[in-house]
């Protein structure tokens, strides 16, 4: 029997010829990631392990993105800890500052994540990385520690699960509204510690910006990680970036799957999650009419200049709703300078838009966005639930960049086609 590439990857890491699903392994790291939320814990377990160094200064990676610039004291607290462990440790690759960004916006544009590679990232979203045939995950503070010290980390291999997608998209319908759609089918636990392996010829056809949108949002259906093989698309982008050699890693013919879904795009419009599940979906033509305080372009699901682009073609020459607030939020300093550089900043000013540095702030409720009691948001980030982005009796719409620029005019949920 043949094996997906979610268990070549865990095979080849673990120096196993074969695996299968429910097999305990334990498998070398090709990176550790953490950030200003939960590496500070992970430092503290590491000091207090008395280990002297890190497994490879090369491979720890430290992201200052949650909270930064630093909104209060604790995160300032939190910030100082981790640059000082940073320097202590000679960690290469720590980024502060002006060369931060939304890691998992970063980590792939600066090569540091390839295809083939086993990563583990204190942070849920870590499987954004899977878009390069990766296989990456989230884990705890705990986790990071251990990984920190040794470079490897104990797995479960998954079961797996194929997505084939066909036909031919619609207008304004991209990644997000992909994995929205098949959230909406399957439920925020339809792939429990599952591997969502994404495929077909719409799979094919997708540029990376769309593909790491989809495997971002893989824990959003509770999967263990979500996966695309990697194809000449995959090549082109990491082709010049790539700080190591890779290894492209397919799964074969007569590998087995728990279960296969296929679905027809033609058949989808773009989507919206209503509150408080990303399993909510509906698509826009029936989202009725729900006025917004508030309209987010940014976050590790959608702020890199693909989506800033998108959102700039729909808001050139308009102005948003006198009661909407408009926040865009270019994930990293090279998406801000390449917007800034394109003239997109034109746009969105003209529009009446807020440009921040970047940050995961409102995405979580951290600051730069944050919802007042009864006030409702549409945002392209990735999670809805109760309180995600302010007071508990706000509210959080997921949308793609294109039907949040066009509520952002509207002043209600709706998509481009609406603006006339």
């Amino acid at each position: 029997m043949g094996m997906t590439i979610t268990e070549k990857i865990l095979a080849r890491n673990a120096g196993l010829d074969s695996v299968k699903p429910g097999t305990l392994v334990n498998a070398k790291l090709d990176i550790a990631l953490g950030n200003d939320i939960t590496a500070p814990i992970a430092i503290d377990l590491f000091r207090k392990s008395g280990a002297q160094k890190v497994f490879d200064k090369n491979r720890v990676v430290l992201v200052l993105d949650h909270f930064v610039p630093n909104k209060d004291i604790k995160s300032a607290t939190q910030c100082k800890m981790i640059r000082e462990f940073a320097l202590e440790y000679g960690i290469v690759n720590f980024f502060d500052s002006g060369d931060a960004g939304i890691e998992h916006a970063l980590l792939p544009e600066k090569g540091l994540v390839l295809p083939g590679d086993l990563i583990m990232g204190a942070d849920s979203h870590t499987c954004t990385y899977g878009a390069l045939g990766t296989f990456s995950t989230g884990c705890g503070s705990t986790d990071l520690a251990a990984a920190m010290i040794t470079g490897e980390l104990w797995f479960k291999v998954p079961e797996s699960i194929k997505f084939v997608f066909t036909g031919k998209l619609n207008p304004w319908v991209g990644g997000k509204d992909l994995i929205l759609y098949t959230i909406g089918d399957i439920g925020v636990d339809g792939a429990l510690y599952k591997a969502m392996e994404f495929t077909g010829p719409v799979i094919r056809s997708l540029g990376m910006s769309d593909r790491l949108t989809m495997a971002n949002m893989a824990t959003e259906a509770g999967a263990k990680n979500g996966i695309i093989e990697p194809d000449d698309i995959t090549e082109a982008y990491v082709s010049g970036r790539a700080v190591r050699p890779y290894e492209f890693i397919k799964s074969d013919d007569d590998a087995a799957y728990e279960t296969i879904k296929e679905y027809d795009v033609s058949n989808i419009e773009p989507q919206v999650a209503f509150p408080h599940l990303p399993e909510n979906t509906k698509g826009v033509s029936e989202a009725g009419d729900i006025p917004i305080d508030q309209a987010v372009i940014g976050s590790c699901t959608n702020g890199r200049i693909e989506d800033l682009r998108i959102a700039a073609s729909i808001l050139k020459g308009r102005k948003t709703a006198r009661r909407t607030r408009l926040i865009i939020i270019p994930a990293t300093p090279t998406i801000w300078r390449t917007a800034l550089k394109e003239g997109l900043f034109e746009v969105f000013l003209d529009a009446g838009a807020v440009i921040s540095p970047p940050t995961c702030g409102p995405c979580l409720g951290g600051y730069m966005g944050i919802l007042a009691k009864g006030e409702r948001a549409v945002a392209t980030t990735n999670r809805n639930f109760v309180g995600r982005m302010g007071h508990t009796e706000s509210e959080v719409y997921l949308a793609n960049p294109a039907v949040a620029a066009a509520s952002a005019v509207l002043g209600k949920i709706g998509g481009p086609d609406q603006l006339g």
